[in-house]
């Protein structure tokens, strides 16, 4: 009888797809971090586990395509909220990044509901390949003086 090996065998994560998708960038990360109390004990009041509470939070904010029935009041509170904390706003205008949003929820809208899994894998492929130009469009646009030196 040949013995079986109990020790986990690591993962190993599928390479970027773009070269600065490592780090704190990295798409298949693992997270440690501690949980502020207040935020547990809320997740359990309202019977939903901190990782379902945060995973809504990253699709609705990324506008997702998959689960989007009933979000889009959650979603643009959301972006709000993004704008209101001033992410992105040494580089673009809150006009601009209004734009990235809106261009990301379409893309979310395309998703083919009532297909089957083949139209789902184009529908995917397209996605990926547009999300590359989508990022490299944006990236690449000439970005504004940040506002804290304009008013200097």
């Amino acid at each position: 009888m040949q013995k079986t090996s109990t020790r986990k065998q690591k993962q190993h994560k599928p390479k970027p797809e773009l070269k600065w998708q490592t780090g704190a960038y990295e798409r298949f990360a693992d997270f440690n971090f501690i949980l502020p109390y207040q935020f547990l004990l809320l997740c359990r009041l309202m019977d939903v586990t901190p990782r379902e509470a945060l995973t809504d939070f990253m699709d609705n904010l990324s506008c997702g395509s998959w689960n989007r029935k009933g979000r889009d009041s959650a979603k643009e509170h959301l972006i709000n909220y993004f704008i209101a904390h001033g992410y992105g706003q040494e580089h673009y205008t809150e006009a601009n990044i209004r734009q990235i949003f809106k261009e990301m929820d379409a893309v979310g809208l395309l998703f083919p509901r009532e297909s089957n899994g083949k139209m789902v894998d184009r529908y995917a492929k397209w996605r990926d390949k547009h999300q590359n130009w989508w990022f490299k469009k944006w990236y690449r646009k000439p970005r504004h003086t940040p506002l804290k030196k304009e008013a200097q």
